[in-house]
């Protein structure tokens, strides 16, 4: 998989891109955990996303934000990293101009920032939000939340408990005009470590919904 380095607002971000041939085809990025604990974009959740999306045929790019890796900067609470993924959305656009549909999808810390993208770009067509940490970040920002997506979570996660999940995507699904999708993953702490029982079936409940809506949209 080629590796990339583009330009970010505190210098370059180190990413992997993964192409298809076709010139349409759909773009996905994929967004880390937290980097202060030692989420980069070779995190298991990432890596896993990553290579589903490339696999229902989308060109796919992760990256590392600020300070990660090769990428340059630090740490910015954040703020800084919202910025990151909307530069490397930039860039992904602009590498596939013909493309006519855009997902984000992120884990954990990376789906607090993947949903503040969301807001912030309207061609954003769906988005996959793994573990999403309610317990610890305000996600109120999502008034109204523009595009349908997934929320994935597992039953046994400690790190973002389910009960703070529950509350959040009963919020979003009282909004009108969106559809929410919620799945559970049955015995699954916050990072899937079975690969067996936790991540393989992780990806599956993904592909299955990020295929369904690529089947609505081209009808």
């Amino acid at each position: 998989m080629p590796e990339l380095i583009f330009p970010g607002p505190e210098g370059r971000l180190e990413g992997r891109y993964h192409r298809q041939a076709k010139p349409d085809a759909p773009i996905a990025i994929v967004l880390h955990p937290h980097p202060q604990y030692g989420g980069t974009m070779n995190n298991r959740v990432v890596y896993n996303l990553h290579y589903a999306f490339h696999r229902m045929g989308f060109t796919v790019l992760r990256f590392n934000f600020r300070g990660v890796g090769r990428s340059q900067g630090e740490f910015d609470q954040g703020v800084g990293e919202l910025s990151d993924a909307a530069s490397a959305l930039d860039y992904l656009q602009a590498l596939n101009p013909n493309s006519k549909h855009c997902w984000v999808a992120g884990f954990s810390f990376g789906a607090w920032i993947g949903m503040q993208l969301l807001m912030r770009r309207p061609e954003i067509t769906g988005f996959v939000s793994v573990a999403p940490p309610a317990n610890m970040y305000d996600f109120s920002f999502l008034a109204p939340c523009p595009s349908s997506g997934i929320i994935i979570n597992g039953t046994a996660d400690r790190v973002a408990p389910p009960k703070d999940t529950h509350a959040l995507v009963a919020k979003l699904r009282e909004q009108k005009g969106i559809t929410v999708t919620h799945t559970e993953i049955e015995g699954a702490d916050h990072f899937f470590r079975d690969d067996e029982a936790h991540m393989a079936p992780m990806i599956e409940t993904v592909q299955t919904y990020v295929r369904r809506r690529l089947t609505e949209t081209t009808r």
